[in-house]
């Protein structure tokens, strides 16, 4: 499991932080979603996903040509508090955006 050090890394980048900061509100997320969210393209989103799932802050299921992240479900108490603290007290630090997912617009088209 991520240790104290590791988890704090992870917040000091901006794209890791706000992929974390979205996982925590919206529960699980697409790939596309976090592309249209962060205006970011797939494979720099993938390269931060990746250093995540390295030290294990999220994990990932692969359904069709796209993959699903959530917050690890093994992550401490103490740590989801952190991001939803953040998010309670930084609002604007989240992009305002609709998962394409729930809507299934990106992830059947793109299949």
């Amino acid at each position: 499991m991520c240790d104290t050090l590791t988890f704090y890394k992870a917040l000091s980048e901006p794209t890791r932080l706000t992929s974390l900061l979205l996982l925590s509100q919206h529960g699980e997320l697409c790939v596309c979603d976090l592309m249209e969210a962060l205006a970011l393209s797939q494979p720099k989103i993938s390269r931060h996903l990746a250093e995540l799932r390295k030290h294990q802050l999220v994990v990932g299921e692969r359904r069709g040509k796209w993959v699903y992240y959530q917050l690890h479900p093994a992550l401490p108490e103490w740590m989801r508090g952190v991001l939803l603290t953040t998010v309670k007290h930084n609002p604007a630090m989240l992009p305002a955006f609709e998962p394409m997912a729930l809507s299934l617009t990106c992830c059947e088209e793109n299949q």
